[in-house]
């Protein structure tokens, strides 16, 4: 985990916190979504117990963080928010996926927002990129509403990839 970077983040109707051990329900249901296996790739994770470990690389990664999204009222989880630094991307990458039931309701938009305003005042964050699929439009305007722009399309393990960044000096709604 990336552990110079904030824990918790408040918006207006969402709470965010870092991914913990007893998420094991939440990300087994996540990951066996249609829209994850889709746009993002099957994990193998095939009960509870298989997302255990899944959640300990996780953590015990250096290069990565996921930041756990939940509804303000309840405490429901309703996505992710992630900021991985890929062997492929000169970059470090911001990444989403929230379950099916609570898309198209402004959620991951209000809590990439959050996320990628913070890190984009911090001074080591100048440049930040995300990657997503062509057939993934919904990431694709998310991206383009949160003021990414697209770079290139790239090939990654015979998938092409659109590659998309943000600066600093970028301004964004």
């Amino acid at each position: 985990m990336l552990n110079h970077l904030k824990n918790d983040f408040t918006s207006e109707r969402l709470f965010i916190r870092n991914l913990e051990i007893t998420d094991t329900s939440f990300i087994y249901t996540l990951v066996n979504t249609n829209e994850w296996k889709q746009f993002i790739g099957e994990r193998n994770i095939h009960s509870e117990e298989d997302a255990l470990p899944y959640i300990q690389n996780i953590l015990n990664n250096d290069h990565v963080n996921y930041w756990v999204v939940t509804l303000k009222d309840t405490q429901t989880p309703v996505g992710i928010v992630t900021f991985i630094k890929k062997d492929y991307l000169a970059y470090h990458d911001l990444g989403f996926a929230f379950l099916p039931t609570f898309m198209g309701k402004g959620y991951a938009y209000e809590a990439a927002k959050e996320v990628l305003d913070y890190l984009l005042q911090q001074e080591i964050y100048k440049n930040i990129v995300a990657v997503t699929v062509n057939s993934n439009q919904k990431s694709t305007l998310l991206l383009s509403k949160l003021g990414f722009k697209f770079e290139r399309i790239f090939n990654h393990h015979h998938d092409l990839l659109e590659l998309y960044s943000i600066t600093t000096n970028q301004s964004f709604s």
